[in-house]
């Protein structure tokens, strides 16, 4: 552990105890500016597995998150937002975590060492040859994470790591690691700053291009959103006038019309069509509303 990029000694915050709330604060955002040139560095291999991801979850399989600590909390939270922002199915994108659900809250002693854990958590969700397991360790070396890598290609599910140390156990079980090298943390070994910011702009890039390359936008609206709540309600509300040129109004009453489906509305205001009749060509183009608005389907 002690070769770790992250687990090294930052000369930058040597001082950490005797500085001053504002010098922290001035330290740690320099700091995060590397994070953005770190991940930028592995823009290609971010979109090698898109593509990957795409490719299987157009053939019905899966997005599986698996991690332990910090690691498995982002995936988790970044697996539970898709359904709300692209409408998702709730088992097309899921996070394991070493522990269990209690683990989000809770810091559950030895989960991340316990491999056969691991093993029996992906039989728990049936990982099987149609998903992509995205294995996420900060250390490149999670007990937990490596065996559940190791199952995955057993099963014929698609391995991919995401870490932040170079030359990590990740890359014997893995197809090909994403290595986001943010160097030592302020807080030594603290790897929930520089590391866990890394690792949510990874996920953020994986599941949002994903999303788009499957038609869950339009332009850089969100119009597959689930109105869950009174602000996403709100937002389906502006997103149809915007697109469809309606008063809020109209569009409130447009959706109320089509069971508050946004791109049921929208294709229904700008083709003229009932509801069924939108579902329809949104049927026909895979939930695509660029190509259903498209006049070539008529």
């Amino acid at each position: 552990m002690q070769y770790l990029t992250t687990e090294q000694c930052n000369h930058e915050s040597t001082q950490l105890d005797q500085m001053t709330p504002l010098e922290i604060v001035r330290l740690m955002n320099r700091e995060d500016d590397r994070v953005v040139e770190a991940v930028a560095q592995q823009g290609e291999v971010i979109a090698k597995t898109v593509d990957a991801i795409v490719e299987r979850l157009r053939m019905g399989g899966r997005l599986v998150y698996i991690g332990a600590g910090t690691s498995g909390r982002l995936g988790v939270l970044d697996a539970s937002e898709c359904p709300p922002t692209f409408n998702t199915r709730p088992e097309m994108v899921v996070g394991v975590i070493a522990g269990g659900l209690s683990a989000l809250t809770s810091a559950i002693e030895g989960a991340e060492d316990n491999g056969e854990a691991a093993i029996c958590d992906l039989e728990r969700i049936g990982l099987g040859g149609g998903d992509v397991l995205l294995g996420i360790a900060t250390s490149g070396r999670t007990p937990y994470v490596i065996a559940g890598l190791e199952y995955a290609d057993k099963v014929g599910a698609l391995p991919i790591g995401l870490c932040c140390n170079l030359g990590s156990e990740l890359e014997r079980v893995a197809r090909w690691v994403i290595t986001v090298v943010v160097g030592p943390e302020i807080l030594s070994g603290s790897t929930r700053l520089k590391a866990g910011t890394a690792t949510k702009m990874v996920l953020n890039m994986l599941t949002t291009a994903s999303m788009v390359q499957l038609g869950k936008t339009y332009g850089h609206w969100m119009v597959d959103l689930r109105a869950t709540n009174r602000k996403l309600k709100d937002r389906s509300v502006r997103i149809v006038a915007a697109i469809t040129g309606l008063s809020q109004d109209a569009a409130l009453e447009l959706l109320a019309c089509c069971d508050g489906e946004v791109k049921t509305a929208i294709v229904s205001q700008k083709l003229g069509v009932a509801p069924d009749q939108a579902r329809l060509r949104l049927q026909l183009t895979s939930g695509r509303l660029r190509s259903a608005l498209s006049d070539t389907l008529d």
